[in-house]
């Protein structure tokens, strides 16, 4: 076969991507010196929360990190991208919210990656913010059933959980509300597209309400360009756009506009397992890697 003519775009490409890849290759990922819990979160839909939930998840449990994903979108599609059932009849983050079900009985393991756990959303997480408003601490519940969740860890010698991930609804209910209580770093996926930054800034006031009035540790900690095309301009621009707004918190590594992280759910599976090889699993592989080394 013969070799690839270096000047050619494709042959640029592939070099950068074995260079990447090199660089990842034997690398292990330190553990953080408490459990991180994020929440993933942008009130505008189809930015790629759910893929970098479950894909981040993935990348940290593949390095031999504990990681559980709570999936709190009612749509249940990060459950569907672990492989984990989550029919009517399931136990579910659900049963936890509104009847005090304890989280390690929702919580199960995924079939495609040891170390990753996920408690998994139903239906019925539909009606949960009616059921939720009158309820007693009904802001603090997810919190509660974490920390009861981690001393259950602890009494039976299991490991600490090194970090949880909480998938919410493209909304600010009572859900994603319970979510931003919980966690310590808000997680925002931004699309490069031309409304990225609409709606950030309603969402960066709603979660300055948070830390005011319910979880004063919260922190915007990490912001990851997701569906970025090269070939664009507009792209290129947002990415600087974003970069020049939030320099500390925007993390070097970009994901791609991907056939294969579009496929993977499809197949109840991450890009992670789908297709290791992808361009698109190097990136959440970096993204990983990069949020790892913040803690």
């Amino acid at each position: 076969m013969d070799a690839i003519d270096d000047s050619t775009p494709l042959a640029r490409e592939l070099a950068n991507e074995n260079r990447r890849r090199e660089k990842l290759s034997g690398r292990t990922l330190p553990r953080p010196r408490a459990t991180r819990v994020f929440t993933v979160s942008n009130q505008k839909g189809g930015v790629g929360k759910t893929t970098t939930t479950v894909n981040i998840a993935a990348a940290l449990a593949a390095a031999g990190l504990n990681v559980l994903v709570i999936d709190i979108d009612p749509q249940g599609n990060a459950s569907t991208a672990l492989g984990v059932p989550h029919h009517a009849e399931v136990d579910s983050i659900y049963d936890v919210l509104i009847d005090d079900l304890p989280l390690g009985q929702v919580v199960a393991q995924c079939p495609d990656v040891s170390n990753l756990l996920c408690a998994p959303a139903t239906i019925h997480l539909a009606g949960a913010e009616i059921e939720l408003v009158s309820l007693v601490a009904r802001e603090q519940r997810l919190r509660r059933a974490i920390d009861v969740y981690a001393r259950e860890r602890a009494e039976q010698g299991e490991e600490r959980l090194d970090y949880i991930f909480i998938d919410c609804p493209p909304s600010l209910g009572l859900l994603t509300v319970n979510a931003f209580v919980a966690a310590q770093e808000v997680l925002i996926p931004i699309q490069c597209e031309y409304y990225a930054l609409e709606g950030l800034s309603q969402l960066l006031k709603n979660i300055e309400m948070i830390q005011k009035h319910l979880n004063a540790e919260l922190v915007v900690s990490t912001i990851l360009l997701t569906m970025y095309d090269g070939r664009t301009n507009l792209a290129a621009q947002v990415a600087s756009e974003v970069r020049e707004h939030f320099p500390k918190q925007v993390l070097k590594a970009v994901i791609p506009r991907s056939v294969r992280i579009s496929e993977a759910p499809s197949y109840q599976q991450t890009v992670m397992t789908y297709d290791p090889s992808s361009s698109g699993a190097l990136s959440y592989l970096e993204a990983a890697s990069e949020i790892a080394e913040r803690s």
